[in-house]
């Protein structure tokens, strides 16, 4: 009954904090109240015996990831309004042709897992390990490498993208 209790009660501040990531006006807020959101997704994850993934969504989500958040929003100036001249060195074409070649790889990715018989690919019910970490760890760097290595990519894209904008200003 008492987990039952915690459990619900820290889902209502989940979405009441979600909610409010969406809703206020202020960036700075925003993404203080998406930590606060992340924290108590982390006590859901120790609330269900996770405590792997409670410790990773602190440190790489609540902690890195807002750090990041907030760097961005510190330096694009959001009350500045838009240029108003074209960049002479932007290339939309080259851009446009590697989102393609990008989606086309992931489309092809799609297609060979739904082509690949299920007998092929790695179980996740035989797993050599035992425990929560390991376990984890099993899966992220066998059954879901592709996934992982796509995140990560994302994640340098975004890092990429914040190094421009700040170089940009100075």
């Amino acid at each position: 009954m008492g987990e039952a209790i915690a459990f619900y009660t820290i889902s209502a501040f989940v979405l009441l904090f979600a909610v409010l990531v969406v809703s206020t006006r202020d960036t700075v807020h925003s993404v203080l109240f998406l930590v606060v959101d992340f924290l108590f997704v982390a006590a859901l994850y120790v609330l269900l015996g996770a405590e792997f993934l409670a410790a990773i969504q602190v440190l790489v989500y609540a902690g890195g990831i807002v750090v990041l958040y907030l760097f961005v929003v510190m330096l694009v100036n959001l009350k500045r309004p838009p240029e108003a001249y074209e960049d002479p060195q932007r290339r939309t074409k080259l851009g446009f042709g590697l989102s393609a070649a990008v989606l086309v790889e992931l489309g092809a990715i799609v297609g060979y897992g739904y082509l690949t018989p299920a007998a092929s690919r790695p179980a996740a019910a035989a797993l050599p390990v035992s425990g929560n970490t390991e376990e984890v760890g099993w899966l992220l760097y066998t059954s879901y490498l592709i996934p992982f290595e796509i995140a990560s990519i994302l994640l340098l894209v975004a890092m990429i993208g914040a190094i421009v904008l700040a170089k940009r200003e100075l």
